[in-house]
């Protein structure tokens, strides 16, 4: 009796692609720096970031107001705003490429003109927001970078969103952060917690 199953049958199911991480080679060594990477200096403990002191440097925690848990942090140095949220990931792949596809969607709902773009990170995404506090375009540049267990992702605005200059001093702040996934389980793209500042 002849075999009539059609050979393409008996191939076995593709699976899923792994999302490769993005980041900059020399992350381990330059950052944004997991916990273990870090080196033994004085910082800001935020619990799930800690982060570089710096003369003139403000820092602002973002909270949101159904919840009152702390989403964000943003620092704010030398007419440059850095906004840093720190987010699980799997080990083995990165989440800041599909990330990015979400974020790209929200602005472009929210009427704000999106742009590829590569930088000194990696892929980022450039936009102009279409109202800023003053009424006026707003321009902002979004940055992300995988790491072990976690991807940091972080909003850039102010002078560093137009000035490649000024944006050079805001991905350094970016870059000189730590992140503490810490040991728990937690569902990839979920918020790694952050709390008030415990000491300098």
């Amino acid at each position: 009796m002849t075999d009539t199953t059609d050979s393409a049958d008996e191939q076995p199911i593709e699976e899923e692609a792994v999302v490769e991480k993005t980041a900059p080679e020399d992350r381990a060594v330059a950052g944004p720096l997991d916990e273990a990477e870090a080196p033994v200096r004085p910082y800001v403990d935020l619990g799930g970031l800690r982060i570089v002191p710096r003369p003139g440097m403000q820092m602002r925690l973002e909270v949101e107001e159904k919840t009152k848990r702390i989403v964000a942090v943003t620092l704010e140095h030398e007419g440059s705003t850095v906004q840093l949220q720190p987010f699980a990931a799997p080990r083995s792949e990165g989440i800041w490429l599909p990330v990015r596809e979400v974020l790209r969607g929200q602005l472009e709902r929210q009427g704000a003109a999106v742009e590829d773009a590569e930088g000194p990170l990696g892929p980022e995404l450039r936009a102009r927001l279409t109202v800023g506090p003053d009424g006026a375009p707003r321009a902002v540049r979004i940055i992300g970078v995988d790491g072990p267990r976690w991807m940091l992702q972080g909003l850039i605005g102010g002078k560093a969103a137009l000035d490649d200059d000024e944006a050079a001093k805001a991905f350094e702040l970016f870059r000189s952060t730590v992140v503490c996934r810490g040991v728990q389980p937690m569902p990839p793209r979920e918020l790694i917690p952050l709390s008030a500042p415990k000491a300098v």
